[in-house]
């Protein structure tokens, strides 16, 4: 007689931050012939991503924040894009947890529901599931390049919204000043290879001083540098967002420190050129 072959159980990565809940459903989806792997939190289900595989995902909205659901289910569909995604919400969270839709995660369970039916559903969906197509990942600064207008555009929108920044009274134009400029000498820097044991790797920028100085001559104070300084990087990141499904998420963290300290160094640097220019306008 020929041996009876065994099937091998499909392996799902389980993550919440319950003790009871996990327990309850590892045994019940093992019953039903799955490969369980439990984590109790973001951290240890982000390490088993990136050192095992997985036919599936199902994670927890809360644990305890409610974007912790969210960054497994992203890191999962960019690292393992094949796996299924399933999103396990209280009814109070179904509302943020339908954001988790633009993470593409493929289904979204409401407790309370039944264990048996998750299994059931887990069956049915890696049965049809179709290989995710291949996505070609990009550099935040290929990105950034790409929506350069966008990121002004976007800035101008939300500074004229800014009651910090709206009061004084200038054109388009002189209200992004030399944000342009400033935004690509960010690009610039981060196409350069990562550096080093410096604690900054930024330079000197004429348009960060050349900004500094229109400013103080246009009315702003220090507080609005800062605060328009703030809005560009929340449109940065904004834009990083809009883009997720094309990041080059190996690549992330390091660019998304690289801007931090490029934004940091332009604002450093305006504010000194506004405060010599304010001197000497004292002086004259």
């Amino acid at each position: 007689m020929a041996p009876t072959e065994h099937p091998i159980p499909q392996k799902v990565l389980l993550v919440d931050d319950d003790e009871s809940v996990r327990v309850m459903m590892t045994m019940t989806l093992e019953r039903k012939g799955f490969d369980v792997t439990a984590a109790s939190n973001v951290t240890e289900a982000l390490r088993l991503i990136t050192t095992d595989t997985f036919d599936a995902l199902i994670t927890d909205l809360h644990m305890p924040n409610p974007s912790d659901g969210f960054a497994v289910i992203t890191a999962m569909r960019h690292s393992q894009p094949n796996a299924l995604t399933v999103l396990v919400s209280g009814y109070p969270d179904v509302q943020g947890a339908m954001g988790a839709l633009l993470l593409e995660a493929d289904e979204i369970l409401v407790k309370p529901f039944e264990v048996a039916t998750l299994a059931e559903l887990l069956r049915e969906k890696m049965t049809n599931r179709k290989p995710a197509a291949r996505v070609e990942k990009e550099r935040v600064a290929a990105i950034l390049q790409r929506c350069m207008h966008s990121v002004v555009e976007d800035w101008l929108a939300r500074a004229k919204q800014s009651k910090e920044l709206n009061h004084l009274l200038l054109s388009d134009e002189q209200r992004t000043g030399h944000l342009p400029k400033l935004v690509e000498d960010l690009i610039v820097r981060l196409m350069k290879p990562s550096a080093t044991s410096k604690d900054s790797d930024a330079i000197s920028s004429d348009a960060a001083v050349a900004h500094g100085m229109l400013r103080y001559l246009q009315g702003y104070t220090p507080a609005m540098l800062v605060h328009e300084s703030r809005i560009l990087q929340v449109t940065l990141f904004g834009t990083l967002q809009s883009n997720v499904s094309l990041l080059d998420f190996s690549l992330l963290l390091p660019d998304v420190m690289t801007i931090a300290d490029e934004v940091d160094a332009q604002l450093t640097q305006s504010m000194e050129s506004y405060m010599n220019t304010m001197r000497q306008s004292s002086a004259a």
